[in-house]
């Protein structure tokens, strides 16, 4: 993998690149639809490429290691042969489920025992395990095994835990590096940043990652609970001391101001699941701002959805009509506003770089910020 720096933005840390994987490239700032079961959910892949636009989805490592299993994947070729996408995927590490799964799962320095919420079977994690089932998933870009800590997190378990996600990152590393992936193309791995939402802890744990010199970096622990301002104050001073050439990926973030902000702090990657999820109960991220589809108001509103997009969902549906789907809980309406939310994720960070490279973005994203922010 390759990441190029092509413009930066005068008034704050946002800036543009190209990342280079063997399927294909990536253009930065970026947003990643998120495939949980190697689907983006009520979404085909043909509409992920020609009306939303996405060059990179997500894959879970958790659940795809559940459900179909490593060997249904394997036969198939990975993942990319599997699902039919052709273009990059990443894969997180099962560190987020290890969070989630709190009640079913136990952590030792080996690893992470946990109970499958299908079956209730028993299954251990650990770094080297992870990185064996990330090279059979096939994705482009794998995660080092990490722990995600709640919030809020007591200072001593969030150093504690900081330095076993370090431990395990050396472990990661060593067994990555001596073993090969298996369908002929590269993969890369990003170590993950920890610490919570402890200045000092996040400090040392950028510091530790960056000595890695890997590929590219992630950003982990954040958006589960903290306030935004936190949110923005922890990616901020890890932004400051990861590597200015290599991508900086925050992960599970987040709305789109959110992601504008984070983009001013020198993010490059996002990913989230509130596009697709909101959009199954009627909620509409749009360039004007936030539609509740299922009020009343809407009913007779024979408008687009959307006209400042482009895509077939937001130009060709009315809202009175995804209304009335959603209301009657049709397929269809979960279909229509999910296409439409990632297509807008899409555009959103589309015309960040476009104003980064035209040196207006500050000014810009100040305005955006408001507007997509407000409820309609």
């Amino acid at each position: 993998m390759e990441f190029k720096l092509e413009a930066t933005d005068k008034g704050s840390k946002a800036r543009t690149g190209i990342i280079t994987t063997d399927h294909g490239e990536i253009k930065t700032p970026i947003f990643m639809p998120v495939g949980t079961a190697g689907s983006v959910k009520a979404v085909h892949q043909r509409e992920l490429k020609e009306d939303i636009k996405a060059q990179i989805i997500l894959g879970n490592t958790y659940h795809l290691y559940l459900r179909p299993g490593l060997e249904i994947i394997e036969k198939a070729g990975g993942l990319h042969k599997f699902n039919g996408w052709d273009r990059p995927i990443l894969t997180d590490s099962g560190g987020y489920q290890v969070y989630s799964l709190s009640e079913t799962r136990k952590i030792k320095e080996e690893g992470v025992t946990f109970k499958s919420h299908i079956d209730g079977s028993k299954h251990i994690f650990t770094p080297e395990a992870v990185m064996d089932i990330q090279r059979t998933i096939g994705a482009d870009i794998i995660m080092a095994f990490d722990e995600c800590t709640p919030y809020p997190c007591e200072y001593d378990y969030a150093e504690q835990s900081m330095h076993m996600t370090h431990r395990w990152l050396k472990r990661c590393c060593e067994y990555f590096d001596k073993t090969e992936g298996k369908y002929g193309y590269s993969q890369t791995l990003f170590p993950i940043v920890q610490g919570s939402v402890y200045k000092d802890l996040r400090k040392q744990s950028a510091e530790v990652i960056a000595s890695y010199q890997r590929e590219g970096n992630a950003i982990g622990g954040l958006s589960v609970g903290e306030p935004a301002e936190m949110m923005y104050e922890m990616t901020e001073l890890v932004c400051d001391i990861l590597p200015y050439d290599k991508p900086r990926y925050l992960m599970g973030v987040g709305t789109p101001a959110n992601i504008l902000e984070c983009i001013t702090l020198g993010i490059d990657m996002f990913d989230c699941v509130m596009p697709t999820r909101n959009a199954r109960n009627g909620m509409l991220f749009t360039s004007e701002g936030i539609i509740n589809i299922k009020n009343k108001k809407w009913e007779s509103d024979f408008s687009p959805v959307d006209p400042e997009l482009s895509g077939y969902v937001d130009t060709f549906y009315s809202k009175a009509y995804l209304r009335h789907l959603i209301i009657s809980k049709e397929i269809l309406g979960a279909q229509i506003a999910s296409i439409h939310n990632l297509t807008f994720y899409l555009w959103l960070v589309g015309e960040a770089r476009a104003q980064i490279e035209a040196g207006t973005f500050a000014e810009w994203k100040s305005g955006m910020v408001k507007k997509v922010s407000q409820r309609l």
